[in-house]
C-alpha cells in the first residue's frame, strides 16, 4: 500500500493549530468526501481509498496517510497539496 509521511514543528498556539487542522479536515471533506472523526489532538481520516491521521503535540504536527491502488497513482500530487496546507497554515 503507498503513502507518505510528513511531519512539521510548530510555533504558534495550540489553538490555532486545532482551528487549521479542523479546517483541513472539512476541506477535505467537502472536496473529496473523506470522513473525520476527532479524538483529543488527533483526527482520523478516511475516504475512498484514503485511510490517515493528522495529530499534534510538543510543537510537532505529525500527518500519516495510507492510499489505496487508484489513490496511489495522485500519490505526489496529494503528498504537494497536504505539504501546501501546512505551509499556508500552519508556522
Amino acid at each position: 500500500m503507498a503513502g507518505f509521511r510528513i511531519t512539521k514543528h510548530y510555533t504558534m498556539p495550540r489553538e490555532e493549530v486545532r482551528a487549521a487542522a479542523e479546517g483541513f479536515a472539512a476541506d477535505l471533506e467537502r472536496e473529496y468526501g473523506v470522513r473525520s472523526k476527532w479524538s483529543g489532538d488527533r483526527v482520523r481520516i478516511k475516504g475512498s481509498g484514503v485511510d490517515g491521521e493528522l495529530s499534534f503535540d510538543d510543537g510537532l504536527i505529525d500527518i500519516s496517510v495510507k492510499l489505496g491502488l487508484l489513490a496511489s497513482m495522485f500519490e505526489g500530487k496529494l503528498k504537494k497539496e497536504v505539504q501546501r496546507y501546512l505551509d499556508e497554515y500552519i508556522s
